[in-house]
C-alpha cells in the first residue's frame, strides 16, 4: 500500500509541474533554499539538485549564468549578488571577493579577483574558464581561493594571519634573490638543488606560494623531453593553518634593508621581539606534494629546526620500504609490508620508449635482482611516515628545512631505484644479484656476487646530504674504485645504473683487460647529484663533454640522453630462494654515525644570535 501511495504521489507531482519551465524550477529550488532554517548552514540535498539541473542544461542566457554563479558560491560557503544594472555578479567572502562582468546574452566579459585590502585585477586564467564553461574546475579555483583562509576566529584574526602569510612570503623571496656561487650549468635546476629556497614561484589566484625543492636526474630528462608535464620532483606549498597552541608571527619583514649576511650567505635576522609581531592561534605550513616518505630521525629534526612539536598521533608509523611501494604504486598487490623478503628485478633497456611487456634479456641487456630483507628494514629506527605538512613559523627555518627534505629525498631516490613491480619468476636468469641493506639512518649496503668470483663483494653508500654521496668498495683484489663508483653514483642517482657500471669494470679486471684510469672514465670536473646530462661547466661557462660515459650506459649527448634515463628507472623484480642464496649479510660492514647536519637553533634564542652576530650553520 505504501509503494502504490508513493507511486500516486510521485505521478501528482509529475503532472502538476509538467507544464513548469526551468526557470520556474530553478527558481523554486533557490527559494527552498532561501528560507530560514535552523542553521545557517545550506541545504545539502538541495544544492546537489541545483547542481545536477544546471548540468544537464546550456548555459546560454544571463539568468543561466548567474544561478550557476550562485549554486558554485553556496557550494564553497561564498555569498553573492547581482548588481543593481544586473551587468555584475559578485561572489563574496570574509578575505576575498570575485567580480564576474556579464554581457545581456550571458556571456562572461571580465573576471576581477579582489583580495584582502587590494584593488581588483582582472584574472585572465579565471575569464577563460567561465568562457570556456569549465565551471568544476572555476569552482576547484574558489576553493583553492578559500583554503588559503583556513583559520579559525573571526575577521580581525583572518586579516593578521593573512599579512603575517605575505610577509613570510616577501622574506623568502628576498633570500631566494640573494647572491651565491652556481653549482649547475641549467639555472632552474642549481635553483632547484641547491637555491636556498630552491625554485620560488610566487602565488595567484587560490594557488599559494611553491617551492620546487628537489628534482631527480630521470625527472630532470623526463621534463627535458616532455616540455609540457609542467612541474615534475618534490614541491612544497606555502601556507598557514590553525594551530592548537599560539605562535608569535611576524606582522612585518623579519630582514633589515640593506640585510647583513653571515658566512652561509644568510642573512642576519632582525629578533621577533624588535619587529611587529602577534600572537597568533595558527602556524606557517609547508605542504609537500606528493608526500615524502621521511625515517623517523629526519622527523624529529623537523622540530629541532622549528621548535614546533609535530603530533605523533598526526602520523602513520611503518617500515620505510613500505612507504616507499605505497607511494611508487608498487606494493604488487600487498596492503602491508609483512616482513618478509622483498624481492625486486629491474631490467635495463637502452631505449626511451620501450616498453616493459616481458622481462627476457636481450643482446647487450642486463636483469639486477636486488633483495631488501625483512628483518634488516622492521627495525624501529628504521621505520617512517609519510610527511604531508611541515609546520614552521619563522622564514630562516625554511633554508634547513629545505635542505633536511633534500637529503632525504637523495636517500628515498637510491632506494626507489630499487623497487619495480617486476617480480621473479621461473626462466630468466639475472646478471647480478644484490641484496640492499640499512646501516644507519644515512647510509646502505650493496652485498653482490660477481658470475667469476667465489667471494661475496660489498658497496657502501653514505648519503652525509643531497650533495655529498660516497661510495666505498670493499672486493677481495680490486684496485681502489672509490671516487669512480662515487662519481657515477652522484651523476645517476641510481644504484642498479651504478652497479651495472662497477659490475662491467669488475669483470674487465677479471678478464685481463686494461682499464682506462678513473679520472678518464668520469669527466674530471666534480660531478654533481643530478645533472641532467653528463655536462661539466668550465670556467668560461661553456660545456664539456665527460669521457667514456657511453662505456657504462650513460650517455654525453643530449640526443642519447634517453638512454640514460630509462637505465636510471630501470624495473626490478625478486630472486627466487635459490637466486637468494648469493645475497648474503656482510654484519660486520659498518658506519660510524653521521654527525647531525641541522644544528639550528629555534625562534626563541634570536637574540643571542644577534648579539654574537652570526646564525647557526645551516646546511
Amino acid at each position: 500500500m505504501a509503494v502504490v501511495g508513493s507511486k500516486s504521489f510521485i505521478s501528482d507531482l509529475h503532472s502538476k509541474y509538467a507544464e513548469k519551465t526551468w526557470n520556474e524550477t530553478f527558481k523554486l529550488v533557490r527559494r527552498c533554499m532561501d528560507k530560514s532554517r535552523g542553521d545557517t548552514k545550506p541545504c545539502e540535498p538541495l544544492i546537489r539538485c541545483l547542481k545536477i539541473l544546471h548540468e544537464a542544461l546550456n548555459v546560454s542566457s544571463l539568468s543561466a549564468m548567474v544561478s550557476r554563479l550562485e549554486i558554485m558560491a553556496k557550494q564553497r560557503g561564498m555569498g553573492s549578488h547581482l548588481s543593481p544594472t544586473e551587468t555584475t555578479c559578485y561572489l563574496t567572502a570574509d578575505m576575498f571577493y570575485l567580480e564576474v562582468l556579464l554581457l545581456p546574452g550571458g556571456e562572461v566579459e571580465d573576471v576581477k579577483l579582489a583580495q584582502h585590502g587590494e584593488a581588483p585585477v582582472s584574472s585572465e586564467s579565471l575569464l577563460q574558464l567561465l568562457k570556456s564553461k569549465k565551471f568544476e574546475e572555476f569552482s576547484v579555483k574558489l576553493k583553492g581561493l578559500s583554503s588559503l583562509y583556513n583559520i579559525p576566529g573571526d575577521n580581525e584574526t583572518k586579516i593578521k594571519v593573512y599579512t603575517a602569510l605575505q610577509f613570510l612570503g616577501k622574506d623568502l623571496q628576498k633570500i631566494s634573490h640573494l647572491p651565491r656561487a652556481l653549482r649547475e650549468c641549467n639555472l632552474q635546476v642549481d635553483m632547484i638543488l641547491n637555491g636556498r629556497i630552491g625554485y620560488l614561484t610566487a602565488g595567484s589566484e587560490g594557488i599559494p606560494m611553491t617551492i620546487q625543492y628537489y628534482i631527480s636526474p630521470s625527472d630532470i630528462l623526463l621534463e627535458m623531453s616532455d616540455s609540457e608535464r609542467g612541474s615534475i620532483g618534490q614541491l612544497a606549498l606555502v601556507t598557514v593553518g590553525p594551530s592548537d597552541s599560539t605562535h608569535r608571527l611576524q606582522m612585518a619583514s623579519v630582514i633589515p634593508q640593506p640585510p647583513q649576511l653571515d658566512a652561509q650567505g644568510l642573512p642576519l635576522f632582525s629578533p621577533l621581539c624588535e619587529v611587529l609581531s602577534e600572537m597568533m592561534p595558527a602556524c606557517f605550513q609547508l605542504k609537500l606534494q606528493p608526500p615524502l616518505p621521511m625515517l623517523s630521525s629526519f622527523v624529529e629534526k623537523l622540530s629541532q629546526i622549528t621548535d614546533v612539536a609535530i603530533a605523533d598521533a598526526d602520523l602513520q608509523w611503518a617500515p620505510f620500504p613500505q612507504l616507499m611501494m605505497t607511494l611508487l604504486g608498487e606494493n604488487g598487490g600487498k596492503k602491508t609490508w609483512d616482513g618478509q623478503d622483498a624481492h625486486f628485478l629491474v631490467v635495463s633497456f637502452h631505449h626511451f620508449d620501450t616498453p616493459v611487456f616481458s622481462i627476457q634479456p636481450l643482446p647487450g641487456k642486463e636483469i639486477h635482482s636486488y633483495v631488501l630483507p625483512g628483518a634488516a628494514w622492521e627495525e624501529a629506527a628504521l621505520r617512517g611516515t609519510l610527511m604531508s605538512t611541515i609546520p614552521f613559523t619563522h622564514p630562516a627555518h625554511v633554508p634547513a628545512l629545505l635542505e633536511l627534505l633534500r637529503h632525504q629525498c637523495a636517500i628515498n631516490t637510491l632506494l626507489a631505484s630499487c623497487i619495480t613491480s617486476l617480480r621473479p619468476s621461473p626462466g630468466p636468469v639475472c646478471d647480478l644479484y644484490c641484496e640492499v641493506l640499512p646501516e644507519s639512518g644515512s647510509s646502505l649496503s650493496v652485498t653482490f656476487h660477481l658470475s667469476d668470483s667465489d667471494s661475496l663483494s660489498v658497496l657502501l653508500v653514505n648519503v652525509a646530504d643531497s650533495r655529498k654521496l660516497t661510495c666505498s668498495l670493499f672486493a677481495v683484489g680490486s684496485e681502489s674504485m672509490d671516487e669512480y663508483v662515487s662519481r657515477v653514483l652522484k651523476r645517476c642517482m641510481s644504484i642498479p645504473v651504478t652497479m651495472r657500471a662497477l659490475n662491467r669494470r669488475l669483470s674487465k679486471r677479471t678478464c685481463g683487460e686494461p682499464l682506462p684510469a678513473c679520472s678518464a672514465t668520469i669527466s674530471t670536473a666534480d660531478v654533481s647529484p643530478a645533472s641532467p646530462l653528463p655536462m661539466s661547466c668550465e670556467a668560461d661557462g661553456s660545456l664539456s663533454s665527460g669521457s667514456g660515459l657511453e662505456s657504462i650506459g650513460i650517455p654525453t649527448t643530449s640526443s642519447t640522453a634517453a638512454v640514460f634515463s630509462q637505465d636510471a628507472m630501470g624495473t626490478d623484480t625478486t630472486a627466487t630462494a635459490a637466486e637468494s642464496a648469493f645475497c648474503l649479510s656482510v654484519a660486520e660492514v659498518n658506519t660510524n654515525p653521521t654527525a647531525n647536519p641541522y644544528p639550528c637553533a629555534s625562534v626563541c634564542v634570536y637574540s643571542q644570535w644577534m648579539h654574537n652576530n652570526h646564525l647557526p650553520e645551516l646546511i
